[in-house]
């Protein structure tokens, strides 16, 4: 079966050569997201709440473009620039996927694209 591209203006127009999220054996693959404004394309300011935050509303929009929430949800993987962060990161993070939490793994990465704090990417399920 072939893959299936989901598109919304709800999040960031992609950079480069990949989409947001494809669909493919009853899987959603969710692109990593940063915390990009899709209406001024700009990068949020301030601390990693607030970047973790915009990241998430991106990715819920990709989701609810696939007719999924994020009850969906069974992986997340995590990328920040500093694990000083993790505590909040996580606090913001706990609201958008805590009722159920999905697994996760959570990795420092220096040099995150355009400077930011965190970068997330999904695997949701149908």
């Amino acid at each position: 079966m072939p893959t299936k591209y989901v598109t919304t203006p709800q999040a960031p127009a992609p950079i480069g050569p990949y989409s947001q999220g494809g669909i493919s054996g009853g899987f959603l693959f969710c692109s990593g997201q940063i915390a990009v404004d899709p209406e001024t394309g700009q990068v949020v300011g301030g601390d990693v709440a607030v970047q973790t935050e915009r990241v998430l509303q991106n990715l819920v929009a990709v989701l609810r473009e696939a007719k999924m929430g994020p009850e969906n949800v069974v992986k997340a993987t995590v990328y920040l620039a500093d694990m000083a962060d993790f505590p909040r990161m996580n606090e913001v993070y706990g609201r958008y996927l805590g009722s159920k939490p999905p697994a996760r793994t959570t990795i420092a990465a220096a040099g995150l694209p355009q400077g930011v704090k965190v970068e997330i990417d999904l695997i949701a399920a149908f």
